[in-house]
Order: structure tokens, then C-alpha cells, then sequence
């Protein structure tokens, strides 16, 4: 790498852009929505307030977030691309980067087991996580655990996930044929073929492990390969304050941080690393946002919704027309539901020198 990178801990460019996301403080807002899917995250900002404009980075790894008001309250959607690796980027990134408490929807699509047909919307209240155990197939005579490793359940956060059901009973069409499902157990794989039962060239000793999960886990209803890791992460952080509050100097990275801003805010000030030689400490520049006060003790609550694009037992799948329509009335449920979840005013990240300032 030509870039020379002073600390590979948590790196970060001068004026604190995260080296993944691309976003620094004031560009992420505390209620998120994350998706999987950049046109995803273009359907739901069309919900967003007119003013300000919202606000559009894209990181040259691949990640969109767009932030702006809904219904006057700041929020932010994020396109983090699929797995559990894109997830720890997401979360771990964006804890680093916005001050206070979190609040995190999902909104993804994935498969439907048992008898969840393609079209139902699932809200699930806990998550398990299926992991393939690369011991058995290096030496499988050896190993005394199975090819897959089923973890403990981790919910999801209960009051948020409430909230979540109610708005989305109250947005879904009454022309929809959807099925609105909760109270359910949701699974997350670290693949998408052999974590998942799909049979492929390669020996991957998976012919039974729907049927496995189906018998292991009460109510389990989904199955795709993030939500589990949102879910933990939330768990783990609870009480927390964030690194970089706690930092006098900053881990430092020259690039390759560039993220493309297509649509900020005209009030937003934009300011730009200073030039960095080897071994040297940038400083950002003078217009920079100062550094957030630190909040001790926060919480990430975090919930999900899941759009069943297949069936996994029947093979069923989902149209193009009902993927359109879930997109809009479901991504507006969850945009409710994260204004209509309270975040005391001393746990928000400060609205001054922010993308969604109205001032």
C-alpha cells in the first residue's frame, strides 16, 4: 500500500473520517436505518424532508449513507453491501464517529423457513448464528464438533422492536397481501451458500442443516447473514462510552479515505486534511468541527425487519412488483419507528456544523 497509515488500530484521516464508511462526526445522525442495497437506501430517502437537502456520501469501499430529516427529526440510511464483516464496519465505525445514544433498524431481504412464504414481512425479537466450522473440514476425523456451529440467542432491542411492529401495521397498504409475522427467531449465516444448506460442487456436508436449525431453534422464521452481528454488537456496547471521545490524539490515516459527496448540505461546512509527510501528526483544519463532548453509559438499541424474498422450502419466490412495494411501506414503517423512538436530547449528537443543522 503506497499510503502510509500511522496507526492500524482504528484509522482515520485528520478531519476524523473513518477509513471504511468514509463519514466523520456531524454526517451520521443517531437513528439509522441500515440496508444491503444502495437502490434500497435510495427508495427509503425519498421519505426524507425537503430541508435540508439530504446529504449523500459514497466511500470508495463500497458504502452509502444518506443523511437528512424525517418529520423534522435527523436520520440516517446506510447501504453496508452483505455479511457480518460489512456489518462490524458498519457499527463499529459509526459508534466512533456519532456522539450518544444509537438507534438501528436492519431492513434487509432473506430467505423464509418452515412455512414463511415469500411476501411476508417478519419482525424477528432474537437472533442465532450459524457458523461454518473450518476444524471439520481440515481434519474431520479429528474433530469432535460438528460441520456447523449453531450460537445462543441474542435478542433484538424490545422496545424498539415494539415500536417497529406497531408502525409497521399501521403503514402497510390495505391493498398489500403481505403478511406481517413477529415474535419469531431469526438466523444469520457467515455465507450464503454452505452456512445456508445451499448445495454446491463443493463438499460442504450440508444436506441436513435446514432441517437441523428448523429442530434446534423454536419459532425460527428467517435466514440471511447480518443481523445477528447487528444484534450482538448492541449487546456487547450496552453502557459503553466510545473510543474516540476518550482519545487526546486521534489514530491518524493519510488515505485512501476519498469518499465522492454528491449532495451536501449548503450549510455544511467542508473542510479537507491538511498535507501529512511520513511519521508526522496532521492536524484538521481550522474550520473543523470541534470534538464532541463525551457521553458516558450509552446504548445501542437495535431491531430488524425482514422482507422474505424466497422460500427455502418451497422454492417459491418473490415478484418484482411485491419487492417495490414492501421497499416503500415498509422502509416508511421504519423510519417511523425510529422518530417515534425517544433519544434524550443530552445523548444526541450535537445538530451544530451537522449535515441536518437547519440554522
Amino acid at each position: 500500500m503506497k499510503d502510509t497509515l500511522t496507526d492500524a488500530n482504528f484509522p482515520k484521516t485528520a478531519d476524523q473520517r473513518v477509513y471504511h464508511l468514509g463519514v466523520r462526526p456531524g454526517e451520521v445522525a443517531n437513528r439509522i436505518v441500515t440496508v444491503g442495497s444502495p437502490s434500497r437506501a435510495k427508495t427509503i430517502s425519498s421519505y426524507l424532508d425537503a430541508q435540508p437537502e439530504p446529504f449523500v456520501l459514497s466511500s470508495e469501499r463500497g458504502f452509502l449513507t444518506i443523511t437528512g430529516r424525517y418529520k423534522g427529526i435527523p436520520v440516517s440510511i446506510v447501504s453496508i453491501g452483505m455479511g457480518a464483516p460489512n456489518m462490524d464496519f458498519f457499527v463499529r465505525e459509526i459508534r466512533e464517529s456519532v456522539t450518544g445514544d444509537l438507534a438501528i433498524i436492519r431492513l434487509g431481504s432473506c430467505g423464509g423457513l418452515g412455512d414463511v412464504n415469500p411476501g411476508t414481512v417478519v419482525i424477528p425479537n432474537a437472533s442465532v448464528e450459524i457458523s461454518r466450522n473450518v476444524d471439520y473440514f481440515i481434519d474431520p476425523e479429528n474433530c469432535n464438533d460438528p460441520a456447523y456451529r449453531i450460537s445462543k440467542q441474542v435478542p433484538a432491542d424490545k422496545d424498539l422492536t415494539e415500536e417497529l411492529v406497531k408502525c409497521l401495521s399501521a403503514t402497510k397498504p390495505p391493498t398489500s397481501t403481505a403478511t406481517v409475522v413477529s415474535g419469531v427467531v431469526n438466523a444469520s449465516a457467515d455465507s450464503f451458500y454452505s452456512s445456508q444448506g445451499r448445495q454446491t460442487s463443493f463438499p460442504d456436508h450440508n444436506e441436513g442443516l435446514i432441517e437441523h436449525l428448523i429442530e434446534k431453534v423454536e419459532n425460527l422464521a428467517t435466514l440471511e447473514m447480518e443481523t445477528f452481528h447487528l444484534f450482538h454488537l448492541a449487546a456487547c456496547w450496552t453502557g459503553r462510552t466510545a473510543l474516540s471521545s476518550k482519545l487526546e490524539s486521534p489514530p491518524l490515516s493519510t488515505g485512501p479515505v476519498t469518499p465522492v459527496i454528491a449532495k451536501p448540505s449548503s450549510d455544511y461546512i467542508q473542510t479537507e486534511a491538511l498535507p501529512q509527510t511520513a511519521g508526522s501528526a496532521a492536524k484538521p483544519t481550522a474550520s473543523a468541527a470541534p470534538v464532541d463532548p463525551i457521553v458516558p453509559n450509552t446504548v445501542i438499541k437495535a431491531a430488524a425487519i425482514h422482507m422474505v424474498f424466497a422460500s427455502r422450502k418451497s422454492r417459491d419466490f418473490i415478484t418484482p412488483q411485491q419487492v417495490e412495494e414492501a421497499e416503500h411501506w415498509a422502509g416508511k414503517g421504519v423510519l417511523d419507528a425510529l422518530v417515534n423512538t425517544e433519544i434524550p436530547k443530552n445523548r444526541l449528537h450535537p445538530s451544530g456544523n451537522s449535515v441536518w443543522d437547519l440554522v
